[in-house]
């Protein structure tokens, strides 16, 4: 084993982390498995465990599948358009980065030697938000359900007050801007299909970027349905830490 494995190891507090989030852990080495970027084992080949890729594929689906059955459950008077926003609101890098911290994950997660420098100066958002997720993954592999969603209701559902009074900016707008500033034009809608009587017309409208249909959204007018379009972009550039 070399020296960094050594130094590393010692720095982990894993007692520290599961008191934190007053959960423990049957198998430790799941969390350790959860700890551990891809990064680390680049540099430390003799570190017995494997990266958390797969746990934060398996964390990520739970995460929104907890999130999306709590909005429903508490938001009963909520479109979807705007359930689709909290949620993506609650689960972007940004705020699973600010979690991360909350909880300590951020001085247990196992990295790079120049990605622990980022962390330490304030960055590494995407790293700390793939812990959480894996942490997650992690939790539901060693206590289920039950105790994945008792992680998500007190750490992150906790946020969901703050990203209500915060309010969203107006999707269409939010969009507009950001493909006149990457593009130099505006998007556009389109109405993709039509149903319904004359008196009740549902009405499908895409958004497009160019000639790239990158979002569509159904409503009872195409006001409406390009706003659900708009959001549902929105939403996926959230996922992804690009707004």
């Amino acid at each position: 084993k070399t020296r960094s494995d050594t130094v590393k190891k010692k720095k982990m507090d894993l007692k520290k982390l599961q008191s934190r989030i007053n959960l423990q852990f049957e198998s430790e080495d799941l969390l350790k498995e959860a700890l551990t970027h891809r990064s680390y084992v680049n540099e430390n080949p003799s570190w017995p465990f494997k990266n958390n890729e797969r746990l934060e594929f398996l964390g990520d689906a739970v995460l929104e599948l907890v999130i999306t059955e709590e909005l429903f459950k508490h938001l009963p008077k909520k479109e979807e358009g705007e359930l689709t926003m909290h949620r993506a609101a609650l689960v972007n890098a940004k705020m699973l980065g600010k979690i991360a911290r909350n909880i300590g994950l951020d001085e247990e997660v196992l990295v790079s030697k120049g990605e622990t420098k980022e962390i330490l100066n304030g960055n590494g958002e995407t790293i700390l938000a793939d812990g959480i997720e894996a942490l997650i993954g992690a939790l539901y592999l060693d206590g289920g359900y039950d105790a994945a969603q008792k992680f998500i209701r007190t750490f992150i559902l906790q946020e969901l007050d703050s990203v209500i009074k915060a309010g969203v900016k107006d999707a269409k707008s939010l969009i507009q801007e950001m493909v006149q500033s990457e593009h130099g034009f505006t998007p556009t809608y389109r109405v993709i299909e039509e149903s319904g009587p004359a008196h009740q017309k549902v009405f499908k409208v895409g958004l497009y970027v160019g000639e790239e249909l990158r979002s569509s959204g159904t409503g009872n007018s195409k006001q409406n349905a390009e706003l659900v379009a708009a959001e549902k972009l929105v939403s996926k550039l959230k996922a992804k830490s690009i707004i």
